[in-house]
């Protein structure tokens, strides 16, 4: 093994070093070696369906007769785009992530460990209390009319309840639709109503950090602009999530104010709840009164299970639809060999159940497995940079999972945070949500895994449903920053612009493209097949395009280079340039707008705003302040931009295309444009760089 420090110091070409994984942990992994890897991987691409039914044996199914394990079609030129697996069996997600480890004994096995925002905040659920929790939830559901197939959209904090409405909207066969409980109430609506969302869950309030949200005000106001936009949500079900130390103010539109004190579990500063009789329900009423048994609805393979919104090049989010069969089998699967799970092992993944990562890595795929888990409700530098590791220790967690941002910040602080915790237990690192740079990498090797971890950088999307690029930990050697090499199943080529297959040798990036499908692929954007069909298929027909760069070392390994098309990943949330620019233009001074990314040294990017003013209107702070502000209002405080550039005008081509080319050269200072002969008015660039914030 290469030494660790020599490389921070001296930046050695990272494709050269090469990390063997650990002995202790290649002796008792699932798969132990490249030689069984590769075997794997051959049978997986070349007979999926034998691969993937030998899999699906190990699930519960109602009924396991299926026409054709696997149809499908990626070329648009021979008509629909459509993926089927195992269509025609039955089973149930929530019965095989629960009731079938109950009956194998496991009952009294912890499934989540809950840890607070507040250190001394925790708690714990068994699978046999999940079970009955998640029962008495579904009947809730169906008392207030949800049935199989309708829309739940849900807007909560990293608590138990969360889980425990995902998995009872799973069992009855309602679709859920999990909203980042960071949005605005403008995208919360946009998301309920595209949806059209029967129901709303959320909690009163959350604290994040020393930052105290109303999540309920929040809600209140989405579904005043889904009633001024002609959609109504029948129910509100609130969970009673901060403590009745200090009086909360519960404002009824009906019968006037009264003070509500239900249980719950800590302090909080007091704030206004509005209550809006009929439709609103406190979660600790309607559950008091349920039955804790309720049978599982038996699903088709290809019923819709979730919709989970991302940004889209338009601006407008796209409901990426996942289905029962496929992402069971694929969430359960990835789990099991990328983190190289064992019964005994403690497994915490840091991401938020509002992203898909929350949804396969913290819920699913962990669930499905019979594992202990580990939520957390709060942020990683409070009370201090230590947190992650007191948790660790704590809980003695074995196999840990978080983003490349959360590992830059922490960086930060030294490494006294860290060392100061033992972290003994752990054996896995892994990094989700963006790639990370080789420096980042080997402080997480080095100093959180003490050299003696394996680390698995995995490269996936919403859309995939679950890992797709990814060392395996005993079996993979890595290099700092590659995603190293095809999950089971996954067939990449990386192409050029005009759909040539780029050399594996060459270098070159090119479009990352995956050539046929994989039971947890999407398989539709919620109500819009034809933009499903557009964004992933039409450009390179018979492949699906990840949107995403990538080159291809002499070793076959893919190093990933960042979006391709309109998008900025911005700590791991993924936003449509259009989205942002659509915010900026609402505002009364802008004319016209363009967002692009910058690097950054801790989000591992940022957006970078470029504004054309109307006449009359000056560039000032007080602007500027508006401006991002605006944004937050629209999107979410995670979108706000750190630049926004006075541009009297943008560069664009003589047919009125903007060159977002030239302004990311603009916004990170580099005078090497390239050809820019297509350009109308090269002047433009000159103007550019002359207003560029020196602080960029």
């Amino acid at each position: 093994m290469a030494d660790v420090q020599n490389l921070v110091n001296n930046s050695v070409d990272m494709e050269k070093s090469v990390f063997e994984p650990p002995q202790d942990l290649r002796n008792e992994a699932h798969v132990k070696s490249l030689e069984q890897y590769q075997q794997l991987y051959k049978k997986s691409v070349d007979h999926p369906e034998e691969f993937w039914s030998d899999i699906a044996k190990q699930f519960y199914w109602k009924n396991f007769t299926t026409d054709k394990f696997l149809e499908y079609n990626f070329d648009v030129r021979n008509g629909p785009i459509f993926v089927r697996w195992m269509k025609g069996a039955t089973t149930n997600i929530c019965y095989n992530a629960i009731d079938r480890h109950i009956e194998n004994g496991l009952s009294d096995k912890i499934a989540f460990f809950w840890e607070g925002n507040n250190p001394e905040d925790h708690d714990r659920i068994t699978y046999g209390k999940l079970l009955e929790e998640v029962c008495k939830c579904a009947n809730v559901l169906k008392s207030l009319g949800v049935k199989k197939g309708d829309r739940v959209a849900i807007y909560m904090p990293m608590i138990l309840e969360l889980s425990i409405c995902l998995l009872a909207c799973a069992r009855i066969g309602a679709i859920h639709s999990i909203v980042f409980a960071g949005f605005s109430s403008e995208s919360l609506s946009d998301r309920v109503i595209d949806a059209q969302c029967k129901a709303i869950i959320t909690s009163d309030g959350v604290w994040r950090g020393t930052k105290l949200l109303n999540l309920k005000e929040i809600v209140d106001n989405a579904v005043k602009l889904c009633d001024d936009r002609g959609h109504t949500v029948e129910k509100c079900i609130i969970v009673r999530h901060l403590s009745p130390e200090n009086e909360i103010i519960v404002h009824d539109d009906v019968n006037g104010d009264q003070d509500q004190e239900p249980p719950a579990k800590r302090p909080y500063n007091k704030f206004k709840i509005n209550w809006h009789s009929g439709r609103d329900v406190w979660w600790h009423e309607v559950m008091a009164k349920s039955s804790p048994v309720c049978e599982p609805e038996w699903m088709d393979a290809e019923d819709p299970l979730f919709m989970l919104y991302t940004s889209g090049s338009t601006g407008k989010p796209k409901g990426v639809l996942h289905t029962v069969g496929g992402y069971m089998l694929y969430s359960t699967t990835t789990f099991k060999y990328v983190f190289d799970y064992h019964p005994s092992d403690v497994f915490w993944c840091t991401a938020d159940v509002g992203w898909i990562t929350g949804h396969t890595y913290v819920c699913y795929g962990p669930l499905c497995n019979g594992a202990t888990g580990i939520i957390f409700e709060g942020v990683p530098l409070y009370p201090d940079a230590g947190r992650f590791w007191e948790i660790v220790d704590k809980y003695k967690v074995t196999k840990f999972y978080t983003a490349p941002t959360a590992i830059r910040t922490l960086m930060k602080f030294g490494d006294e945070h860290v060392t100061k915790h033992s972290r003994k237990s752990l054996k896995i690192l892994g990094t989700v949500g963006e790639p990370i740079n080789p420096e980042a990498w080997l402080w997480y090797h080095r100093v959180v895994g003490n050299e003696k971890c394996a680390v698995v950088d995995t490269f996936w999307q919403t859309e995939t449903g679950g890992h797709v690029l990814t060392p395996l930990p005993g079996a993979i050697p890595t290099k700092p920053g590659s995603a190293c090499v095809p999950f089971f199943g996954i067939v990449p080529e990386i192409l050029s612009e005009n759909g040539e297959t780029i050399p594996k040798n060459s270098n070159k990036e090119g479009y990352l493209v995956f050539k046929q499908p994989w039971p947890g692929i999407m398989r539709t954007v919620y109500g819009n097949h034809e933009r499903f069909e557009t964004t992933y298929f039409k450009k390179f027909p018979g492949y699906y395009c990840t949107g995403d760069g990538a080159r291809q070392d002499k070793d076959g390994y893919i190093w990933i280079t960042g979006r391709i098309d309109d998008m900025v990943n911005v700590s791991g949330h993924l936003l449509s340039t259009a989205e942002v620019e659509s915010a900026l233009i609402e505002h009364e001074a802008v004319t016209e707008a363009a967002s692009v990314s910058h690097p950054h040294e801790i989000k591992g990017d940022c957006i970078y705003c470029f504004v054309t003013l109307k006449e009359g209107f000056q560039f000032t702070d007080e602007l500027l302040s508006e401006l991002k502000n605006i944004v937050r209002k629209k999107i979410g405080p995670f979108a706000q931009p750190d630049f926004i550039q006075n541009a009297p005008a943008l560069p664009k081509t003589r047919s009125g295309k903007i060159m977002r080319r030239i302004l990311r050269k603009v916004a990170v200072g580099d005078a090497e444009l390239g050809d820019i002969s297509t350009l109308a008015d090269e002047s433009v660039v000159d103007i550019l760089f002359k207003l560029r914030p020196k602080e960029a």
